[in-house]
């Protein structure tokens, strides 16, 4: 037993030194007080965006927020909540003025995005987000993003609503369909994460990003 207790406490330190190890994969986009480590869509002060309450807030028409960092194959977590019929997303992969977005929208009074294509947590005009629940205006919705190479993932409120492979056929038939169809490699560059001015009160919080290898 003298000799099982030192092996149980370098087990434990190991065990510690591992958890702590992947915390620090995290990168905080968010410190919750500020908007260090964002700008305009042209590299400029934020303008329309402000914090309160701890969250990133569209309160007025000011463009786009970015990150100042560049993300390819990461996981990224975060919140967000609209106002009544406002129309938003978070693009990620942002090359050339486009990039995938998770749409956020308040589905049940949207006036424009009717169509499953364009609503809450879909891949905006590439796949609908399947077996959904959303929360109402006014609350809080959790969402995760997976960009892993070609393989794209969008859940929401803890369930997975949308999962796509880039370059398959159902991806070029898809992309062909849509928007983007002239836009060669759509989806597979680096760039910043991509808060969106559509109009109207959109608000973010938590976010939260690790790269993955």
């Amino acid at each position: 037993m003298k000799k099982a207790f030192p092996l149980m406490i370098v087990a434990l330190f190991g065990l510690m030194a591992f958890l702590q190890a992947g915390d620090q994969e995290w990168i905080s986009l968010f410190n919750g007080k500020d908007l260090s480590g964002w700008t305009d869509q042209k590299g400029g002060p934020p303008n329309g965006w402000e914090v309160r309450d701890g969250a990133i807030h569209r309160f007025e028409k000011g463009g786009n927020l970015h990150s100042t960092e560049t993300f390819l194959d990461f996981e990224l977590e975060f919140e967000w909540k609209v106002a009544k019929a406002v129309n938003s997303g978070l693009k990620y992969r942002f090359h050339d003025g486009v990039g995938p977005e998770y749409q956020i929208l308040d589905d049940a009074n949207a006036t424009h995005e009717t169509k499953p294509l364009g609503q809450a947590a879909a891949l905006y005009v590439i796949k609908a987000a399947e077996g959904k629940v959303l929360k109402p205006v006014g609350e809080w919705n959790q969402a995760r993003i997976i960009a892993k190479g070609n393989h794209l993932e969008h859940w929401l409120n803890g369930k997975k609503v949308v999962e796509i492979e880039i370059g398959t056929e159902d991806w070029k038939t898809r992309k062909a369909a849509s928007k983007f169809k002239d836009r060669e490699g759509f989806g597979t560059f680096e760039g910043p994460i991509h808060l969106q001015d559509h109009g109207g009160e959109v608000w973010f919080r938590n976010l939260r990003i690790r790269r993955l290898d």
